[in-house]
């Protein structure tokens, strides 16, 4: 492994919250910086409402820096957005045009800008010379195609983006399907700004696979394969792994537990949440099926809790104990 390898944690909608960035940073270690789900419908040059306030509180999470993300065709609605989190005291903004769902892709928005390389020279034209802050993209390999991507080539490199982080599939395969080395080759080749690898990584023979494929690239982006196996991180970077793995992940789930419950103040919504990051975690157990279906009936906050005492007196980790 490169000692400057740089790992940064995915953003995922409904899973990588407040809660649980700053649970997260509290138990593992290895991540170098936390992106949050994106932001949208921004009004332009109004104040952010309170709910995207009190989700933009935290500018790091026990020294990690926490990026924010917006989605949006809107050079004004970017600006606008940029201000408040420079104001915040935020340091990076991310322009998500990766999202791959047909709802966001169909409005040209996400992934399905994609295709359009014109509209996405002419925003960084509007957006590049105010930006108040350091300004990033994370995009897809193309939306139909990947080789949209080399059309694209060309307008990343005359403007000074930070990092340009590219999930080595289309938006159309969603999350399916196999990444293309290839493409994200062809266009490295010609990049001259800092990219990023997004794709693929579950395991540290996968990472060593990409970086042995891909020498040059120091930053890679994470997201299913930080959920699945939370201690993935530092074992890419070979530090010091936990004595007791399954005591680490009890606690980890304890606080994202109540945390979770405080942020959504008990509502069911707070129990939705927590499923929704076990259709994830659960691959971290041999039988995750059996894991999942002892939580999944969970009706309510006590049988949750009855259901985690079950998972952990019973089933074996994966990931090593």
């Amino acid at each position: 492994m490169n000692l400057q390898t740089a790992i940064f944690f995915a953003p995922f909608q409904g899973i990588t919250t407040k809660a649980f960035r700053l649970v997260y940073a509290r138990h593992f270690a290895g991540v170098d910086k936390l992106f949050t789900p994106y932001f949208a419908n921004i009004a332009v040059d109004y104040p952010l409402p309170a709910l995207k306030m009190k989700a933009l509180q935290h500018q790091s999470e026990s020294g990690i820096s926490v990026v924010p993300q917006i989605l949006s065709k809107s050079a004004p609605e970017i600006l606008s957005f940029a201000r408040s989190c420079a104001a915040l005291g935020f340091g990076e903004l991310n322009w998500n045009l990766g999202c791959p769902y047909p709802q966001v892709a169909r409005k040209k928005r996400g992934s399905g800008m994609l295709p359009f390389p014109e509209m996405v020279d002419e925003i960084l034209d509007q957006v590049m010379p105010h930006m108040p802050l350091s300004f990033s993209v994370k995009c897809r390999l193309g939306y139909a195609k990947a080789a949209e991507i080399m059309d694209l080539v060309p307008v990343f490199n005359r403007y000074p983006v930070a990092e340009l982080t590219i999930h080595a599939r289309t938006g159309k395969q969603l999350y399916s399907g196999k990444t293309d080395p290839d493409a994200f080759g062809a266009a490295l080749e010609g990049l001259q700004v800092p990219v990023v690898y997004n794709g693929d990584i579950f395991t540290t023979e996968d990472f060593g696979h990409i970086s042995g494929l891909f020498p040059g690239i120091s930053r890679f982006m994470i997201g299913r394969g930080i959920l699945k196996d939370p201690f993935l991180p530092a074992r890419i970077k070979g530090l010091p792994q936990p004595g007791d793995s399954r005591a680490v992940l009890r606690g980890f789930l304890d606080d994202l537990y109540f945390e979770t419950r405080r942020e959504k103040k008990d509502s069911p919504s707070a129990l939705n949440a927590m499923k929704e990051c076990w259709t994830y975690l659960m691959f971290a157990f041999e039988e995750p099926v059996v894991v999942f279906r002892r939580l999944k009936k969970a009706g309510n906050f006590d049988d949750y809790e009855d259901a985690i005492k079950e998972v952990f007196a019973n089933d074996r980790l994966k990931i090593q104990e």
